[in-house]
C-alpha cells in the first residue's frame, strides 16, 4: 500500500535568508508545529506526537519516593507502588479494526524480543477497543504488573493523562504534544520524524555544510520535519533555514534549479516523501541532499535509483539488517517498511520495558532495532537513527561508502 502525502507549491522566487543576497520568504519556524501521523498512519495508526525540543521537555518529573513510603503515600504522591509480580502488560488497540495492523505488529516485535530473553511467559498483552484504555490500564493495576506498556495511540494517551487513575509504571509508545501534564509514573519512548530532523542537522553540519536549505511538503507531517530539523540545526550555531515549497510542475522545477544553481546552500533537506524526493533530486545539481527514511515507503527500483546520493535517516533494522546485534535474531516479513518499522518499534519497547525493575532506570544505554536509544530528560527515551546513503539503487550505511 503506497504512502501519500499532500504537497504545495514551490515557490523559487523566495528561498534563502537575506544574509544570502536575496529577498526571501520567512525562513522555516523552530517552534514546534502540530502533529500528523508519519507513515504508520497509513495502517491505521494515530500520529506518533512531537518530540519536544532538547530544552523544553514535555512530562512532568517526578521523585520517587523515599524508602519505606507506604503505599498509601505513594498513590498520592502519584508514584505506584510496588509491584506484586513480575507480569509486564502491552496494552495496544488491538480490538479497534483503524489500528489493528499497526498494533500487530508492534505486539509481534515486543513477544518475539520477549521470548527471545527466555522472558515470554512474563508478558501479557492486554487488547482494547474506542475509548478502552483507562479500563485496560486499570486491569493492569489489578493485576500488580511490573509496568504496563501503551498507549499507542496520541488520543487514548491524552485519555489515559486527563482520566486521573492510579497507574503502574507506564511505557507510553506516544508522546502528547500539547500542555496536556503527563502523570508522574507515565513515561515515554516513540518513533517519530523530529527525531530524525535533530539526528540530520548534527550530521549535515558534522559533513561540513554551513548553509542549507529545505524542500518542504506542505503536509503538517513534512513541516514537522522541517521544524525539528530547523531548530537543531540554528541551536548549533547555524542561520535558519529558508523553506522551498514542493510543486512538481516542470516550471518551479526548473526554478528550482537555477535557483540553487545561482546560489548552491551547503545542502538540502528533503521534507517530502520518497517519491517526490526521486522527482526533486534531479534539479539540485551536486548539493547534498538529506531525508528521513520514516517518510519513505519501500520505493520501486526506478525510484531507488532517482534517490542516488540522497542521504536518509532510516532505523538499523531495516539499513544494517546483517549487523552483528540482528545475527541471531529471526526475521519477520511485512508487505511494507512502516510495518516493519513498527515490529522493531516493538522489539526496542520490550528492552525498555524488561530495565522497570522497581521502577524506571536510572539511565538506560543501547543499540536497539530502532536506533541508538538513551533515557534523557522529560521522562523520555531518546532515539536516534542511522545514516544511510542510495547507491545504485540500494540503502547502505553512510560510513560504508567511499
Amino acid at each position: 500500500m503506497a504512502v501519500v502525502f499532500a504537497a504545495a507549491a514551490l515557490s523559487c522566487a523566495s528561498v534563502r535568508p537575506a544574509t544570502r543576497g536575496r529577498v526571501v520568504a520567512p525562513p522555516i519556524t523552530v517552534q514546534p508545529l502540530p502533529p500528523e501521523p508519519n507513515p504508520a498512519t497509513t495502517y491505521g495508526i494515530a500520529p506518533p506526537l512531537q518530540v519536544p525540543s532538547e530544552s523544553e521537555p514535555n512530562a512532568i518529573e517526578a521523585t520517587p519516593p523515599e524508602a519505606g513510603a507506604s503505599a498509601q503515600e505513594a498513590a498520592t504522591s502519584g508514584i505506584p507502588a510496588s509491584p506484586t509480580s513480575d507480569l509486564i502488560a502491552l496494552v495496544l488497540p488491538l480490538d479497534e479494526p483503524a489500528f489493528e495492523r499497526a498494533a500487530g505488529a508492534v505486539r509481534d516485535g515486543f513477544l518475539d524480543a520477549a521470548a527471545a530473553a527466555g522472558k515470554g511467559g512474563d508478558c501479557i498483552v492486554l487488547a482494547h477497543g474506542r475509548d478502552g484504555i483507562v479500563a485496560a490500564f486499570e486491569a493492569a493495576r489489578a493485576k500488580g504488573v511490573r509496568v504496563a506498556v501503551g498507549a499507542l495511540v496520541r488520543d487514548d494517551l491524552r485519555a489515559l493523562a486527563l482520566a486521573n487513575a492510579e497507574l503502574p509504571w507506564t511505557l507510553a509508545l506516544n508522546q502528547l504534544d500539547d500542555a496536556t501534564p503527563l502523570p508522574p509514573a507515565i513515561y515515554s519512548f516513540s518513533l517519530t520524524v523530529e527525531s530524525d530532523g535533530r539526528m540530520l542537522a548534527r550530521r549535515a553540519q558534522a559533513f561540513g555544510a554551513h548553509s542549507i536549505d529545505v524542500v518542504e511538503g506542505d503536509s503538517p507531517l513534512m513541516k514537522r520535519l522541517a521544524s525539528s530539523f530547523a531548530t537543531a540545526w540554528t541551536n548549533r550555531g547555524g542561520a535558519a533555514p529558508a523553506a522551498l515549497r514542493f510543486d512538481p510542475t516542470p516550471e518551479t522545477m526548473t526554478g528550482l534549479r537555477r535557483t540553487l544553481t545561482r546560489d548552491p546552500p551547503g545542502a538540502v533537506l528533503l521534507a517530502v516523501n520518497g517519491a517526490h524526493a526521486a522527482l526533486v533530486k534531479p534539479f539540485i545539481g551536486d548539493v547534498v541532499a538529506y531525508a528521513s527514511g520514516l517518510v519513505f515507503e519501500r520505493p520501486s527500483p526506478a525510484v531507488a535509483r532517482d534517490l542516488d546520493g540522497v542521504r536518509v535517516a532510516e532505523i538499523p533494522w531495516l539499513l544494517t539488517p546483517d549487523a552483528p546485534q540482528f545475527a541471531t535474531i529471526a526475521r519477520r516479513a511485512f508487505d511494507s517498511d512502516a510495518l516493519a518499522r513498527l515490529y522493531a518499534f516493538g522489539r526496542d519497547a520490550y528492552a525498555i520495558a524488561a530495565s522497570f525493575t522497581d521502577g524506571p532506570p536510572a539511565s538506560f544505554d543501547r543499540d536497539g532495532a530502532t536506533g541508538h536509544i538513551t533515557f534523557g530528560p522529560g521522562h523520555e527515551f531518546q532515539r536516534e537513527g542511522a545514516l544511510g546513503v542510495y547507491r545504485d539503487g540500494a540503502l547502505v550505511p553512510l560510513e560504508t561508502v567511499p
